[in-house]
């Protein structure tokens, strides 16, 4: 439709009017239109700026007996996060001592490391031990103390007997 009624301008301003005016105001017209719709069609042929989603694991939950969230620490983008209990002499980055298995957590219990796009865990001197339920396993696996063990999506770790999903 839009080039019907450019070709009828031209026509008009430069085959049956001979007034300077009113060709130079068509010739305008024409430029700002082509203008127009370059930019309009440039901006429609370019990509759609793609969303970047997180991929892997992102975040750490702590669960209830009953597999529900409690509470959530965001991870992407940290390389080292010491698991364990505050206290005044140390902090921790997962801090549990308000779980219910608090008196069973060291206060400096585990080990999250991030390393090649991986994360694994390391058991760092605990009391009562760390250990991993993989995705989709019924079975736990206790971890030897200050051997690193890789983690995937889905993971349960278990910190005595608090458990932090990997998600």
């Amino acid at each position: 439709m839009l080039v019907v009624i450019m070709l009828g301008i031209v026509y008009y301003a430069f085959v049956m009017n001979q007034t300077q005016g009113v060709m130079v105001a068509a010739g305008i017209m024409l430029v700002g239109t082509a203008i127009g719709v370059g930019w309009r069609f440039a901006q429609q042929k370019q990509p759609a700026a793609a969303i970047v989603e997180p991929v892997g694991i992102t975040k750490l939950v702590l669960l209830n007996e009953d597999g529900d969230s409690i509470k959530e620490w965001y991870i992407n983008g940290e390389t080292s996060l010491l698991i364990g209990k505050r206290s005044n002499q140390s902090e921790v980055d997962i801090d549990l001592t308000e779980s219910e298995y608090a008196s069973l957590i060291s206060k400096e219990h585990a080990v999250l490391n991030y390393a090649s796009g991986v994360w694994y865990i390391e058991d760092i001197e605990s009391r009562n031990g760390t250990g991993i339920q993989h995705r989709g396993s019924g079975s736990k696996q206790r971890l030897e103390k200050e051997h690193p063990h890789k983690l995937e999506q889905g993971d349960i770790i278990l910190v005595a007997n608090t458990r932090l999903q990997m998600k």
